[in-house]
């Protein structure tokens, strides 16, 4: 049992996510949830995830995202040992795109 499924979540949080429609809408959202810090903090890790996931090596990612090499080495344990978000996320995307 890992940390996230001990404490108590909001869903009514990811369910009001789940209603923005554009990426416009998202961002205003997260604009009003979120500290500048945390924004950018979250827009990094997300940033590291993708580079992992695309294959880039650690030094390469800390010199396009000036991500330390604790939070790289963070990213990629959730990538490997985490709950899939990332995978479902880029998943998502690359399906998207293939339409495009």
């Amino acid at each position: 049992m890992n940390k996230q499924s001990k404490m108590k979540r909001n869903e009514e949080m990811y369910r009001a996510i789940l209603t923005l429609e554009t990426v416009e809408e998202c961002m205003k959202f997260f604009d009003d949830l979120c500290t500048i810090t945390e924004l950018q903090a979250m827009e990094q890790r997300y940033e590291v995830a993708s580079l992992l996931n695309k294959g880039c090596i650690y030094n390469e990612i800390l010199e396009k995202t000036g991500a330390s090499s604790a939070t790289i080495s963070r990213v990629n344990r959730s990538l490997q040992y985490g709950q899939d978000g990332y995978s479902t996320v880029f998943a998502r995307l690359s399906e998207q795109e293939g339409r495009k």
